[in-house]
């Protein structure tokens, strides 16, 4: 009986999220057009890099870009990136909540970290990547709480 419960409640998690799409991100990408490979690697989840592996989804966003809520979305406080004094300047988030999805941003410098934003509102602004890594392709990394592939809301 207890796995039947938990099978139910796992098929109700699932469904929460059938048909959600990610709004627009970032001003001038209006079609989240994905980070593909330049001379730092590729944008892609389950990208190589070195002995790790990407966990995220890359989406193209200028440095200084205006970033919005991709659908309505509770914030839920501030994160950092890296523990690395080396990547200062980038080095600031968001984790939001909200259509049954958990996930992060990172390289986002928000302008609040809690209470809620509607879809298509100001959440923040694109941190200057390429004073920490010339030449590429500036993006909002975006990685679910679980760490599961955020490609199919895409």
């Amino acid at each position: 009986m207890m796995k039947m419960k938990r099978l139910v409640v796992l098929a109700a998690l699932l469904c929460v999220c059938d048909g959600v799409t990610f709004g627009q991100l970032c001003s001038g990408n209006p079609g989240n057009s994905k980070r593909l490979t330049d001379r730092w690697g590729s944008g892609s989840y389950g990208a190589k890099r070195g002995n790790r592996i990407h966990k995220g989804l890359d989406i193209v966003c200028n440095d200084g870009s205006v970033v919005y809520a991709p659908f309505d979305v509770t914030l839920h406080g501030k994160l950092i990136v890296y523990n690395n004094q080396d990547y200062a300047a980038i080095n600031e988030g968001i984790n939001l909540r909200g259509s049954g999805l958990c996930f992060k941003l990172f390289y986002v410098r928000p302008d609040k970290t809690t209470g809620t934003v509607r879809k298509g509102e100001r959440i923040g602004v694109m941190l200057p990547m390429q004073s920490v890594y010339p030449g590429i392709t500036s993006h909002v990394h975006v990685q679910m709480c679980d760490k599961s592939d955020p490609t199919p809301y895409f």
